[in-house]
């Protein structure tokens, strides 16, 4: 990061948005802002595999439970911001576009990115989230006991 105004947290809530948006709406969507800096590669978009762990019941000793395709890429823009993109699966066209959104994220810009693309992203994950909850709630099953009177 170029920026030290940025914070951890604020950058891994902008790379999770970019790396789970949809490819198509990350595209309109930065399509929207018009003009884009130019840009050297650093690392062109790659394809590889990660190690996923998970834990049982979320605290247990950590295992592995597979490998999962990634595709990443580095890239620096004309004004010398760095950017970085994770995406899963293959799509090549993704990792540069979330690639290019990091780096406008580090500079004077990042206010008018913010409003343009990570604040519809962001609003869209929240609608897509409350949209399975309320499917998974719709599915609930309870289970009681009545009082069987021998009490």
């Amino acid at each position: 990061m170029t920026n030290p105004a940025i914070t951890e947290p604020e950058r891994k809530r902008w790379m999770s948005l970019l790396a789970k948006a949809p490819p198509l709406r990350l595209q309109m969507l930065l399509d929207g802002l018009g003009d884009h800096p130019d840009h050297s590669w650093l690392r062109v978009p790659e394809t590889g595999g990660v190690m996923v762990q998970g834990r049982m019941g979320g605290t247990g000793a950590p295992f592995n439970l597979g490998e999962m395709t990634v595709t990443r890429c580095a890239l620096r823009i004309d004004s010398g911001e760095v950017g970085h993109g994770y995406v899963q699966g293959r799509d090549r066209d993704h990792a540069g576009r979330a690639a290019l959104v990091d780096a406008l994220m580090q500079t004077p810009r990042a206010d008018e990115i913010e409003a343009q693309i990570l604040g519809p992203l962001a609003s869209e994950a929240t609608s897509r989230a409350q949209d399975r909850a309320a499917h998974a709630a719709a599915t609930k099953v309870e289970f009681f006991t009545m009082a069987r009177g021998e009490d």
